[in-house]
């Protein structure tokens, strides 16, 4: 049998041998639904709660900050979408970069068919944002700017601690699509200041369907 190589961990990645061992009995013994009262449902219970705990720990958050979702596009809709609407009293506008994953981007296109106003930053030759563009693009009724850490396509990590910076000053929301940099640079989103994050289990080699939404702040 001919041996294969394989050279596209940045699209995605096996899962390792120590996380197959802890996913095995929930394939099997451990069955029951976490929101049943019985036995075997409080233990998958405990089970979601502690692996709340341990990627809240990864990432420099609390507990209560992280909620599981099915997929990658589900965690950006949720934290895009769900700060604006939670948000609607200050404010419509939202900025994005022109590269931005499609999660990001189609997010962002349904909320201007439903009134919002997107501006798309541009990006130079190496697919960084430019921070002067980014300040000038901030309006009175901005309420998000959404950036992703690192690019899915030719890898540019953002400056992401001045982009929140610059958010923060300007009393607005800063979430970032970190699905491709988990795992490959460091993420902190107390020191970083980052509002809200996804991330995505199957990129350092974890399952797949499994991804993550982190909420810092909503209102």
């Amino acid at each position: 049998m001919e041996k294969i190589r394989y050279f596209d961990h940045a699209a995605t990645t096996y899962v390792k041998d120590e996380v197959l061992k802890e996913m095995i009995p929930y394939f099997g013994l451990n069955f029951g639904n976490p929101s049943s009262i019985y036995s075997i449902g409080r233990f998958n219970k405990r089970a979601i709660e502690h692996a709340r705990e341990l990627v809240a720990k990864a990432i420099g958050a609390k507990t209560k900050e992280i909620y599981f979702t099915s997929c990658g596009s589900e965690s950006d809709n949720l934290a895009i979408k769900g700060i604006c609407k939670a948000n609607a009293n200050k404010g419509n506008h939202i900025i994005t970069s022109k590269i931005e994953h499609h999660a990001v981007l189609n997010s962002c296109k349904t909320l201007e068919k439903e009134g919002y106003s997107v501006t798309y930053i541009n990006v130079d030759k190496f697919g960084k944002i430019d921070l002067e563009e980014l300040k000038r693009s901030i309006r009175k009724d901005t309420v998000l700017i959404t950036i992703m850490t690192a690019n899915n396509e030719i890898g540019t990590i953002q400056p992401i601690e001045e982009i929140a910076e610059i958010a923060k000053k300007h009393g607005v929301y800063f979430h970032t699509d970190a699905v491709q940099a988990i795992g490959n640079v460091k993420i902190n989103v107390e020191e970083q200041k980052i509002d809200a994050l996804s991330l995505s289990a199957h990129k350092f080699y974890g399952p797949k369907g499994v991804r993550s939404v982190v909420y810092k702040t909503w209102s």
